[in-house]
């Protein structure tokens, strides 16, 4: 049995965060992702940065409408 090597690329990407019935989207935030998954991993100091930002209450660079939709069976 091969166990195939996990190729992890450097990327930016944004993160999308819920909480308290609010999303928040971060761009250009530096990530590992991996090429056959799509999977991203984040450094424990990026995930810091990315509360803080949040948890802030700082000033959004700009605000966008997002589409809503309810899974249903």
């Amino acid at each position: 049995m091969t166990h195939e090597q996990e190729t992890l690329v450097e990327k930016k990407v944004t993160y999308t965060l819920e909480l308290n019935g609010q999303v928040f989207m971060i761009e250009n935030v530096p990530a590992h992702v991996n090429e056959e998954t799509g999977e991203q991993f984040f450094s424990p100091s990026t995930v810091e940065h990315l509360q803080q930002i949040v948890l802030s209450g700082q000033q959004p660079d700009r605000f966008t409408e997002v589409p809503v939709y309810n899974y249903a069976a």
